[in-house]
């Protein structure tokens, strides 16, 4: 019988986890699988880990959870929430019953077929329309840089054999954006549609700002083409400025020397600058990247945990047995 592993990152997420465990546990009884449910509570400010306390003492065997001393973020709680599971298959999703546990039953049909990655894709009804555009125009846009292709709709929904997680943590970087490492790995993947869902309870992680610094991760996660752009913009600066020049000696020799602009050497000043700080900071972010990955600290640390490892996040190569890694 197929092992299933159902894993749940959660941070602030009090009022809608009691109904999120039973809605899953209902779905996971009525299918033909031994299963066990992974918690990972990013550090809540809540009751979120008294509910997982709670849960476990309900569901004992069939419940593991681990609590990060701290807020590590979502990628860290994937990340652990897999080095956890112990299935044949693990399906990743939230606990807000935005992916709804329904399609479980699906993505294990599909996993049978022979499919390594079951992604489940929402369409984007209710969405508030300004961000539905600004996420296609980011899509359409990002892909034309990246090295991996990234869909419209596809998150951390779906269904991962065990290749494919052990593929997943094989890969020992410390700064993660799941979205393209999951296209990066590839394997045999199949995607699906289903109803977008609102929230059941509390309020979204993801703000405005939050949003951009990812969609920023996943420009410069996977390629290095905005530094070849700025070799190319420095190089179109510069003969930009010698054509310039070129046409002030013209200009002086036949007509004589005339009284610069002010206003077109500030322009030149400002826009330049502006360049120049553009660039810096795009070569910054590489480095600070770079920096980061160096220290070689682990992705997370774990307070409390329940039937589970209480290992940090130490990178692991894919030949490893679970409890040697």
């Amino acid at each position: 019988m197929t092992k299933l592993s159902v894993v749940v990152p959660c941070y602030n997420e009090e009022a809608v986890i009691d109904s999120f465990d039973s809605e899953i546990r209902r779905v996971l009884d009525e299918l033909p699988v031994e299963y066990e449910v992974c918690y990972v509570d990013d550090g809540s400010r809540d009751g979120t880990l008294g509910k997982l306390r709670a849960i476990a003492a309900e569901h004992r065997d069939q419940t593991r959870y681990v609590s990060f001393s701290r807020n590590f973020g979502k990628e860290a709680g994937m990340l652990a929430g897999l080095r956890e599971a112990t299935g044949d298959a693990v399906v990743i999703m939230d606990a807000d019953l935005q992916h709804p546990p329904d399609l479980i039953g699906k993505m294990l049909d599909l996993y049978g077929l022979g499919h390594d990655q079951i992604i489940a894709r929402r369409n984007r009804e209710g969405d508030k329309k300004v961000r539905s555009a600004l996420s296609r125009l980011y899509y359409r846009a990002v892909n034309r840089w990246v090295d991996v292709e990234l869909t419209d709709g596809v998150g951390d929904f779906r269904l991962l054999s065990r290749q494919a997680v052990d593929a997943l943590l094989a890969l020992p970087e410390y700064n993660r954006f799941s979205k393209g490492l999951f296209s990066w790995i590839g394997f045999d993947t199949i995607t699906f549609d289903y109803q977008n869902a609102q929230r059941e309870a509390g309020e979204t992680k993801w703000k405005f700002a939050s949003l951009l610094n990812y969609a920023m991760d996943g420009l410069i996660s996977f390629n290095n083409r905005p530094l070849r752009l700025a070799i190319w913009t420095g190089g179109a600066l510069t003969a930009l400025g010698a054509l310039y020049t070129l046409w002030i000696v013209i200009a002086a020799l036949a007509g004589g020397i005339e009284t610069p602009g002010y206003v077109t050497l500030v322009a030149i000043i400002v826009g330049l600058g502006g360049v120049q700080m553009t660039m810096l900071g795009l070569i910054g972010e590489y480095i600070g990247r770079i920096y980061y990955e160096t220290k070689r600290r682990p992705h997370f640390l774990v307070k409390e945990s329940h039937g589970a490892d209480t290992r940090t996040g130490e990178p692991v190569p894919v030949s490893a047995d679970r409890d040697g890694r």
